[in-house]
């Protein structure tokens, strides 16, 4: 007995498992074998696999097969339009195809409204934008279309909208035209700042100031001055002739030029107003009126005026001695 106590401890083969499996009520002799070791790397790797199966599901559902068919043979025919021209002709003609597919859906461009315009026509402008029954409403450049409408010199601002389903709005501010300008034979419809905005086309401009002469369109604020100081006899005026860039001439509509001085031509002016009041010089048989001195008017008669001046004249007969 004595020995079998003294035997060392560690000789005793008893597992820790048994009796720790005991206790937790689960038989020693009926617990199931522990499974296959799986390394942490390994279960990270394939976890998302199965998931990502299953987002292509879908390709397997009925009727995708025919789907995909039908875009090969699209992408087939697109390409063969592509490349022997019929594609161009057909955007040429319907538009784009993705313009074509939104104006099917409801979305072309059933009204434009535009508003703002003075002098340009709703025909002018529209053309102008290229807008037209091609385009859809979704896939219009709006900023594209106000680009182009900014490329009009008579055109200061310009704002293009988008109202869904199918209207389009335009909205132009205009420059104000103020004068004609000839330079070298060519007519400039010019603004208050002298930019030119636009050539004469038609006779829209007809009865705007008209100047002459290089820099003469720089000067206008001066010219239209002097007009506002004719009052009444600017109507008279058919234009303004900057002559060498320093003084003015007048040139009225009945063929007389008045040539006005270039310090103070507003007291010039005045001297015109006082001769047309108390001579109605204008209506004379005169090709100029000459205002540039201070203290005296020169005026030219034109060649019938001259001839009656003589004819009318009395003849001198000559004494002779004898």
């Amino acid at each position: 007995m004595r020995e079998s106590l003294s035997a060392p401890l560690a000789a005793a083969h008893f597992t820790a498992a048994q009796p720790s499996a005991a206790m937790a009520g689960a038989p020693v002799s009926g617990a199931a074998p522990a499974g296959p070791s799986v390394s942490p790397a390994y279960a990270r790797r394939h976890a998302g696999s199965i998931p990502a199966l299953e987002r292509y599901a879908f390709l397997g559902r009925p009727g995708m097969g025919l789907l995909g068919l039908v875009l090969l043979f699209g992408l087939v025919a697109f390409v063969g339009m592509k490349q022997n021209g019929g594609y161009d002709a057909l955007v040429a003609r319907e538009g784009a195809p993705w313009d074509i597919a939104a104006r099917t859906l409801g979305f072309e461009i059933s009204a434009v409204t535009i508003s703002g315009q003075a002098r340009l026509t709703e025909k002018e402008l529209l053309a102008a934008s290229g807008v037209d029954g091609r385009n859809s409403l979704p896939f219009l450049d709006a900023a594209g279309v106000r680009e182009k409408l900014m490329a009009i010199p008579l055109i200061k601002s310009a704002r293009v909208m988008k109202l869904y389903p199918n209207r389009l709005v335009i909205a132009v501010e205009e420059r104000r035209p103020h004068a004609l300008w000839q330079q070298d034979g060519r007519v400039s419809v010019v603004a208050e700042d002298g930019v030119a905005i636009d050539e004469l086309r038609d006779e829209r401009y007809l009865g705007l100031p008209f100047v002459v002469g290089e820099g003469a369109q720089k000067r206008l604020p001066e010219f239209l001055e002097m007009l506002k100081t004719l009052g009444d006899l600017s109507r008279r005026v058919k234009a303004g002739v900057l002559v060498a860039g320093r003084r003015w001439d007048l040139d009225m509509t009945n063929g007389v030029q008045v040539k006005l001085p270039e310090d103070d031509p507003g007291r010039a002016i005045l001297t015109l107003l006082r001769l047309q009041h108390e001579a109605r010089i204008l209506d004379k048989d005169i090709m100029s009126i000459d205002l540039r001195e201070t203290d005296r008017v020169a005026v030219r008669l034109t060649e019938e005026a001259v001839a009656a001046r003589e004819a009318a004249a009395p003849h001198k007969t000559k004494k002779t001695g004898g």
